[in-house]
């Protein structure tokens, strides 16, 4: 599997993007007018009033992106046989109740390396990239007053994976993991919820898919329902976590196993996501938090975020010795981080009667889990899906977290990249040598 980043910069041109409409696999692009305009400070925002309009804020963001570039640069994916790499792109603008993004950091997720190894099913070529942190730069035209108003020109963001649109059905009610236009559009085309892209290729105009907002871009839109405000206090590279890792963890902890004081847990697979959820066990009380993982290394450091015990699944049966920790009855809640057969299989058997089994770790699409059916029946095993937490309810506890120490980000972070070196990031990723989390550095 290659991974080598490499970069396809064209010369560039004084004349901006004005192309009309494109396709791809049957779905409807249009572009739209590229950022002019010169530098200028942020001073010029203060002079817009309470009551001007959404247009007010937008006309004057293009003084905000940098230098009035009418390009930037992106990570892209085409297919498995093909190394990632940086392409121009014609700069991506937001629309109606969209934010644009000047992008700071940029987690590195497995989702993206399922998508770059073929595992998981997704629209290519596309931008990959899910969990970003960065500054607001312009509002899409007639996007609601109350929105410019929460993340004014300047201000500094967190962007979730799962992006709510804030009005279909299940967002309705408070269900922003379920949004129905994230998966239908986002997950199953590769677009914004219009059933568009931003992002066209500088050298012939040709519509990318995006992967969440394709954050791994010096610029990315973002539903401004997928944002929240990031405290000057909190770093940009460490927070970028905060929209994946600790999100996704966070979500299957107090959703989908509802985690009390006192309750045991055992973490399957630590990666990012799992060293996340020993973290948010312990905070939330858990009096016994178990890590399992094939690496000493991620077991040494697991002790160091929240593990109380330790079990190195090739060198003992962890679902014995799980049962062993608890006394012989299993923990109240497993969750699966890994996205395994094995490790499913393992998170169902290490619960105790009536405990919870929460399956967070995406596999490859053709992967398919065993169950025990009659203890499932006759013991009231409940195994759960969780694939993340709720971005307009729970993003703002996560940074309230950070911003107090109860979630060490400093501590989950392990590695940085600089933009360029995307490549070698996933690269090690797919190795297995990045203990905890890595980020990429965009700006």
């Amino acid at each position: 599997m290659a991974f080598v980043l490499r970069k396809s910069i064209t010369k560039l041109s004084s004349t901006p993007f004005r192309g009309g409409a494109a396709a791809i696999r049957g779905i409807s692009f249009s572009t739209n007018t590229p950022i002019v305009g010169g530098a200028g400070d942020r001073s010029d925002t203060k002079s817009v009033s309470d009551d001007s309009s959404s247009l007010a804020y937008s006309s004057l963001a293009s003084y905000n992106v940098s230098g009035g570039s009418s390009y930037m640069r992106g990570v892209m994916f085409t297919e498995p046989s093909q190394p990632i790499r940086i392409e121009e792109f014609h700069m991506p603008r937001p629309k109606a109740n969209e934010v644009l993004v000047k992008t700071k950091a940029c987690g590195v997720c497995h989702s993206d390396l399922h998508v770059i190894k073929g595992e998981l099913p997704f629209p290519s070529p596309c931008v990959i990239g899910h969990e970003i942190t960065g500054e607001v730069v312009e509002h899409g035209p007639l996007t609601d007053r109350k929105i410019t108003q929460r993340f004014p020109i300047g201000s500094h963001v967190v962007g979730a994976f799962i992006m709510p649109c804030g009005s279909c059905s299940f967002c309705s009610k408070g269900q922003d993991d379920l949004c129905e236009d994230f998966f239908a559009y986002n997950r199953a085309k590769g677009t914004l919820y219009d059933g568009e892209t931003r992002l066209f290729l500088r050298s012939n105009a040709k519509p990318v898919f995006m992967y969440s907002m394709g954050g791994l871009a010096e610029y990315c839109v973002v539903p401004a329902h997928g944002l929240a405000a990031l405290p000057g206090s909190l770093p940009y590279s460490e927070s970028a976590i905060l929209g994946c890792a600790v999100f996704t963890a966070y979500g299957a902890l107090t959703h989908a196993a509802e985690v009390r004081g006192g309750d045991t847990v055992a973490v399957i697979g630590i990666g990012g996501v799992g060293s996340s959820c020993l973290q948010i066990a312990r905070a939330f009380g858990a009096s016994v938090v178990v890590a399992v993982d094939i690496s000493d290394e991620k077991l040494q450091k697991a002790k160091l975020v929240g593990a109380t015990h330790t079990v190195n699944a090739l060198q003992e049966d962890a679902v014995e010795k799980i049962k062993e920790i608890t006394g012989g009855v299993g923990v109240d809640i497993a969750i699966e981080a890994l996205g395994k057969p094995r490790t499913f299989l393992q998170c169902t058997q290490s619960v105790r009667d009536g405990g919870k089994a929460v399956m967070i770790g995406l596999a490859d699409s053709s992967a398919r889990g065993e169950v025990d059916i009659n203890r499932l029946v006759r013991r009231q095993v409940k195994i759960i899906g969780s694939y993340g937490a709720r971005a307009r309810q729970d993003l703002p506890k996560l940074i309230k977290l950070a911003e107090t120490g109860i979630f060490n980000l400093t501590a989950a972070v392990s590695r940085k990249y600089d933009f360029e070196d995307a490549g070698k990031a996933y690269e090690d990723l797919n190795k297995g040598s990045i203990i905890g989390r890595a980020v990429v550095n965009i700006a």
